[in-house]
């Protein structure tokens, strides 16, 4: 992280209601007043996939048998991050993946794949942390990564800091907006996973885009709509996105996609 040179001011999920005809009948039905409106839920990503029993008693097993290979050196601190994760869950919300076979299916696969899209040395600012995905699994599994989390719920970020104090990382918790930090801290990247929309996203680092560099962020099977609503609301004339990854996610039928955003006029990185 640095100071940027020249910071700019920091600016500032729904079904669509179905529809059913009604049916002719001989007798028309007594009049009945109509239901409450009811607001439509958030769109959500698609629920976690359940393993068949039994669950992985360790971490080792479920890799095991999603196939799914790390380091075997980042094993340890990968399972002791699961275990103070899911003590932390019990009362803060910081995760719904609470088995290890969830863990590695969409949280770790996630991170890996991440991984694979960052070049050494970077500075990374996991964007909106929650229970510290994708940013603690990438400082485990990417030790030459100068990793920060961006929490702005205090109790969550407290957490955070715990759990980092305990694994012994090098990382940094900050219980602020990441758009605020941006005004004062440079990153060569911001991830994120499930904290906004692509309209939402583009529009709080409006101002921001020299503080940085690009954001990557993992998106499930609405990104396409997402994209759309950008496009159609103006919000991505100054940008250019591009789909840098695409991968199966172990036990579901659908795939997730890492979206790469940054401005016109800059390499790409």
């Amino acid at each position: 992280m640095s100071n940027p040179s020249d910071s700019q001011p920091s600016p500032a999920n729904e079904a669509a209601p179905s529809s059913a005809e009604s049916a002719n009948t001989e007798q028309a039905a007594p009049a009945v007043e109509p239901a409450p409106a009811v607001e439509s839920a958030p769109a959500v990503e698609p629920a976690p996939a359940v393993p068949a029993e039994p669950a992985s008693a360790t971490l080792s097993q479920a890799l095991e048998r999603w196939q799914v290979s790390v380091d075997a050196a980042a094993i340890p601190a990968l399972e002791k991050y699961c275990q103070l994760l899911w003590q932390h869950n019990e009362v803060l919300n910081l995760t719904r993946h609470t088995t290890y076979d969830l863990f590695v299916t969409r949280d770790l696969v996630d991170a890996l794949e991440l991984s694979a899209q960052l070049r050494p040395d970077e500075d990374i600012l996991d964007i909106g942390s929650g229970g510290g995905v994708p940013g603690i699994p990438l400082a485990i599994l990417r030790p030459d990564l100068r990793v920060s989390l961006a929490e702005s719920v205090g109790k969550k970020a407290k957490a955070l800091e715990e759990v980092v104090a305990e694994l012994r990382l090098p990382v940094t918790v900050f219980a602020e907006r990441a758009e605020r930090l941006l005004d004062d801290l440079r990153f060569d990247a911001g991830v994120t996973r499930a904290v906004g929309s692509i309209s939402k996203l583009t529009q709080w680092f409006r101002g921001n885009w020299i503080s940085l560099g690009r954001l990557l962020a993992i998106k499930g099977p609405k990104w396409v709509e997402e994209q759309a609503e950008a496009q159609a609301a103006g919000l991505l004339k100054n940008l250019q996105v591009k789909v840098a990854h695409q991968y199966k996610v172990p036990g579901q039928d659908w795939e997730s996609v890492i979206l790469k955003i940054w401005p016109k006029g800059n390499r790409e990185k």
